[in-house]
């Protein structure tokens, strides 16, 4: 089983040179520590940032360079600054490769739901719409069930919408799954992890062989 580190690090495995990547609020802004050193890799935040570095050690931080999370970051060489947007902008018009997001609910035919919870406050959904509407291509980090011990891989969403059919891929702390028109398909699973115990956690439609392999990262 992976923890959030494992999941981040799993999905840097999906990077490819040249692309431009959006990294969202939690276990996703883990990613940027995993890029590997030799590939060419450009991060954007929405916040009005291209060129985002990992997180900085104690003694780099600088509080007025944060990403769309409110966390202090690091820039790498080259970078550019500019308003949100001209952020928005560089999304709407399909310049982001690949988004990754974390999510509260993922139904199984793409739809996610990552952006409220009724009956509690949110400042506001953010980035979230437009980016699931932008992107080519849309990967889901997140856990797979709920602190109730609730499957939030699910036949449906049951709260409210973030995007209809838009994610692709999801990396959990069990396994790798993409979205297909049969449902969940497992095409990995996490270390120490058996396809009968992921089948047990997902309430939506899931495909997974019996031999379905073990991930590396």
């Amino acid at each position: 089983m992976l923890d959030k580190y494992g999941i981040a690090k799993r999905i840097a495995k999906e990077l490819q040179d040249g692309f431009y990547v959006n990294l969202g609020i939690g276990i996703p802004t883990l990613v940027a520590n995993y890029i590997p050193k030799d590939m060419d890799v450009v991060l954007q935040s929405e916040n009005g940032l291209l060129g985002m570095g990992p997180f900085p050690f104690e003694d780099e931080v600088d509080a007025d360079i944060i990403n769309a999370g409110k966390q202090t970051i690091t820039t790498i060489p080259g970078s550019a600054f500019f308003d949100s947007a001209m952020s928005f902008g560089m999304i709407r018009a399909g310049k982001v490769d690949l988004t990754v997001l974390g999510a509260m609910e993922v139904a199984d035919n793409g739809d996610i739901a990552n952006w409220k919870i009724p009956g509690k406050m949110v400042k506001g959904m953010g980035g979230a719409m437009d980016l699931v509407a932008s992107a080519k291509n849309i990967i889901v980090a997140m856990q797979h069930t709920n602190k109730k011990g609730e499957s939030k891989l699910l036949p449906q969403c049951t709260l409210p919408i973030t995007g209809l059919a838009v994610v692709k891929k999801i990396v959990t702390e069990l396994g790798v799954f993409e979205i297909t028109p049969e449902g969940f398909l497992l095409v990995e699973r996490a270390p120490g992890v058996t396809v009968d115990e992921i089948r047990s956690k997902t309430a939506g439609r899931l495909v997974a062989a019996d031999d379905v392999p073990e991930m590396i990262i």
